[in-house]
């Protein structure tokens, strides 16, 4: 593999528009604190890790970028060598997909009442798809070369990419079902669903045409590094997906006047369709059917499971 614009010039624009991504990771974060002070520890603690795993995972590609194009410029015979800071980087970019996914997972769990037969096969591929990435990047620091590591594991690399793909658009196929079965007679609340169910299908399909385009340019070229260059955006797509979730919310609640939580919306029990939103930042339960009616109880207990 020598130094061309398929090699080195795919991780300098991979890592340009990954750092890029980086940027948006960091601006949602802090708007994440700002809008929500009051939700739960468990969502603070969630959004804290991906914003700090988004954080070293570009310090770990410009790492590398710096390794081949400053410590060893001109050389092209090291465009072949694998980095250290290549190999921990995809090993960061499975942990983000993979929180991304279990956090997903859990609004699935929710959405259809606690339904584990729809979560947990999710949950299953999802540490099928961080497995097989932990053991690539592991096999990277042994192997140091991308042409071996073609060689010896390329249908385990093709496996975490494919898995990666099944799960988003297993989520997105779940989601948009369960949304639909969730509405109602009431124009104003189809109107919110409408907005979840185009939301759901953005974001399924751009973090899973990325992660299909990557794996066709890692089974097809063999000689470029199209495929790290792409990679290197991935993560940085499933954090910022994680974070829009959340953050949408807030302009859900300007746009249509409801106070609306993602992540605990609930499908309905009784044959009159409806469906409940519970809102992190007060006491308030609100119940949409044909008609709304708001109680407010200073004593509602909120799940946390």
């Amino acid at each position: 593999m020598e130094a061309l614009p398929e090699t080195y010039g795919a991780l300098l624009l991979g890592a340009l528009f990954a750092s890029g991504f980086s940027g948006i990771v960091s601006v949602q974060s802090i708007v994440y604190f700002k809008l929500f002070p009051r939700d739960k520890p468990y969502l603070k603690a969630l959004v804290l890790s991906v914003w700090s795993l988004d954080l070293a995972h570009t310090a770990l590609v410009w790492s590398a970028l710096w390794e081949y194009m400053i410590t060893n410029f001109g050389n092209s015979r090291h465009a072949d060598y694998i980095p250290f800071s290549i190999a921990l980087s995809v090993v960061l970019t499975a942990t983000l997909t993979f929180l991304a996914h279990c956090f997903f997972a859990h609004r699935i769990y929710r959405l259809s009442q606690r339904n584990l037969y729809l979560s947990v096969p999710i949950i299953i591929l999802a540490i099928g798809r961080l497995a097989s990435a932990s053991v690539s990047g592991g096999e990277m620091v042994h192997l140091r070369s991308y042409t071996l590591f073609r060689r010896d594991f390329r249908w385990l690399f093709s496996m975490g990419l494919a898995l990666s793909s099944g799960v988003d658009i297993l989520i997105t196929v779940l989601l948009f079902l369960l949304l639909q079965n969730s509405r109602t007679q009431s124009m104003s609340l189809d109107h919110i669903i409408d907005s979840l169910v185009l939301y759901t299908f953005e974001i399924g399909s751009l973090t899973s045409l990325a992660t299909v385009v990557s794996m066709i340019c890692w089974i097809r070229l063999d000689n470029s590094l199209i495929f790290l260059g792409l990679h290197f955006v991935i993560g940085k797509l499933y954090a910022n997906s994680l974070l829009a979730t959340l953050n949408t919310r807030e302009q859900l609640r300007r746009n249509h006047s409801t106070a609306v939580d993602l992540m605990n919306v609930n499908l309905p029990r009784q044959a009159i369709p409806s469906i409940q939103f519970l809102n992190p930042q007060s006491s308030a339960l609100i119940d949409l059917r044909s008609q709304v009616q708001v109680n407010v109880s200073k004593s509602i207990q909120y799940d946390d499971t």
